[in-house]
């Protein structure tokens, strides 16, 4: 079996694009590996919001939860893993 890793994922959220649902529900799929988040719902003009994760799960896991994310309509995902095993 995979080990779990630490490993950090910001996500940009361009707001009009309509994501907002989508990405809480993949969240939440993932609640199991996410040991914080902080967001900051508006910034700019008011489009445009961050949310960074702090993760705990295998690297697999990790890169599920950053392509689902990914691949949403507005939404830049940028990710970093330990290189340590824990």
């Amino acid at each position: 079996m995979e080990e779990k890793r630490y490993g950090f994922a910001g996500i940009f959220v361009e707001r009009e694009k309509g994501s907002v649902k989508q990405i809480q529900d993949v969240l939440s799929d993932y609640s199991a590996c996410i040991l914080g988040r902080m967001g900051l719902p508006h910034i700019g003009n008011d489009n445009l919001s961050i949310i960074t994760l702090i993760l705990y799960a295998t690297t697999d896991e990790i890169g599920s939860l950053t392509g689902k994310l990914g691949s949403l309509p507005g939404v830049t995902v940028k990710s970093g893993i330990s290189k340590n095993k824990s």
